[in-house]
């Protein structure tokens, strides 16, 4: 069986750890090599880079590592992003320095990883081939590409000092800020020359099932869906495309998708964010749509479904998988 998941960060990552607890650790080839038997499914995750951003010379992708990380089990469990048992004396330093910017919480074990990332595309390396690269150490049982190698970062048009406009970078936006300044839109910088990253359309193309992670419809999923072909792909592939709803009643699972909601318009529901992705039978890319029990979602040529959808442990978000393929009648582990 052939799985292909669109996440964002936390609770993409999540869900991950659910996909993989049903259909088992694929292992690196490495260790297919020393002759232990190769898992009877595949699990590609195709993650968003919009998050993406150079800071104090290094090239950080908080996505990309917070699924690494928590498939590898090297995850801050109590944040649900960076590394456990992280210290910060780099970051004292360079706020020490006055270097900016100074919001961002670089951890001293993260910026190791950084630190390689960035040597190896200063060498010429794509980015999907540096994530293969820091994998072959945490193992995460799952592939991870990155949605491209091109620069593909999410800006956000804001208010500030006097009612001017200006776009700054999402993490700014996010972190700095916390969504709480006068904000006008999303754009991706770069999309227009960005293509999807190696393996990312046949990924889709050969799946059984495309799951949609429940993470930011806006600025995670909306990211990936954004890269040039990754939309077409999933109007075309023949493997049913089954969302799970990153709203319960009218609150995100976590983090502040109904900021960016509000920010396009699209009501803070699941049927709100259902529509927003729309039918495949129509302009849009879903075949079926998971909700939460107690929830409701009329969405036009989309199968709907309410299940649990809170992730408590890698054996409830297995159960998830499962609810999305019994939807579409895909056979499961």
């Amino acid at each position: 069986m052939k799985v292909t998941v669109l996440v964002g960060g936390v609770g993409g990552a999540r869900f991950l750890q659910g996909v993989r607890e049903l259909l088992g650790h694929t292992p690196f080839p490495e260790v297919l090599a020393s002759g232990r038997a190769p898992a009877d499914h595949e699990v590609t995750a195709i993650v968003n880079v919009g998050d993406d951003a150079w800071m104090h010379g290094v090239r950080i992708c908080p996505d990309l590592d917070t699924c690494m990380y928590t498939l590898g089990d090297g995850i801050d469990t109590e944040r649900g992003w960076g590394r456990r048992g992280e210290t910060w004396h780099a970051k004292e330093e360079l706020a020490a320095y006055g270097a900016d910017p100074d919001w961002f919480g670089l951890g001293d074990r993260d910026l190791a990883t950084h630190l390689i990332r960035t040597q190896m595309l200063d060498a010429g390396y794509r980015l999907s081939d540096v994530t293969a690269a820091l994998c072959r150490r945490w193992d995460p049982g799952v592939r991870l590409l990155p949605a491209t190698d091109d620069r593909h970062e999410t800006h956000v048009v804001v208010t500030k000092d006097e009612d001017e406009k200006v776009a700054i970078h999402f993490q700014e936006w996010w972190v700095r800020h916390r969504a709480q300044i006068p904000t006008h839109g999303f754009a991706q910088v770069g999309s227009d020359d960005a293509k999807a990253a190696p393996g990312v359309l046949d990924a889709i193309a050969e799946a059984d099932i495309v799951l949609l992670a429940p993470s930011n419809p806006v600025v995670s999923v909306g990211a990936i869906l954004s890269v040039p072909g990754i939309r077409g792909a999933l109007r075309t592939t023949a493997a049913p495309v089954v969302g799970i709803s990153p709203i319960i009643g009218t609150s995100p699972l976590r983090g502040m998708a109904d900021e960016c909601l509000s920010v396009i318009g699209v009501e803070t529901s699941p049927e709100g964010v259902g529509r927003h992705y729309g039918a495949r039978s129509g302009n849009g890319i879903l075949d079926g749509w998971l909700i939460a029990q107690g929830d409701t979602a009329d969405i036009p040529g989309v199968t709907v479904a309410s299940v649990p959808l809170l992730m408590s442990n890698p054996e409830t978000t297995a159960q998830m998988v499962r609810d999305a393929c019994d939807l579409v009648g895909v056979a499961h582990g």
